[in-house]
């Protein structure tokens, strides 16, 4: 089960990347056989996008590779850098932690409204149910990153297996 945990994103994102594969090339195979397209297929795949992007976002705060801007940070004594990093990781939690309720609203919508997508017409909540949970499952990542290199227990990052 600790293998799980540790690595949920990176076993999502590539059961999603292999999915979009396969959707990719069966509509590809499908066009140039019948010259017509899939056209579920840019559907799913414009929501795989979004899905593997959240969860990509978790394996990098996992990692503390995230982009950012350090010239203040390099430039100022160690105390001071403690300092520094937990208000940037209070200010990311704050962000993910509006972006997981905005995104719980959307899905509570979505659902009460009984909205259909536009190419397979199931409801549109089935797409947006991974979101909250992508962003709750990246505060969980930046914050043990954060933790990890307070404590000073190396460079946070779960090495891989």
């Amino acid at each position: 089960m600790s293998i799980l945990w540790r690595d949920l994103e990176k076993i999502v994102c590539a059961v999603v990347l292999l999915a979009m594969t396969a959707l990719g090339f069966a509509n590809v195979v499908v066009r140039y056989l019948t010259h017509y397209s899939l056209a579920a297929t840019e559907e799913l795949l414009t929501n795989g996008f979004l899905i593997l992007t959240i969860f990509g976002a978790a394996i990098a705060a996992r990692k503390g590779e995230h982009l950012a801007v350090t010239i203040l940070y390099d430039l100022v004594p160690s105390p001071a850098r403690r300092v520094i990093a937990v208000l940037a990781s209070g200010l990311s939690v704050l962000l993910l932690a509006l972006s997981v309720w905005f995104t719980w609203q959307l899905l509570l919508n979505q659902y009460a409204s009984g909205i259909q997508s536009y190419g397979l017409q199931i409801p549109a909540w089935y797409y947006s149910v991974g979101l909250p949970i992508g962003f709750a499952l990246v505060i969980v990542r930046y914050i043990q990153h954060t933790l990890e290199t307070w404590r000073g227990t190396g460079d946070g990052v779960t090495p891989d297996v």
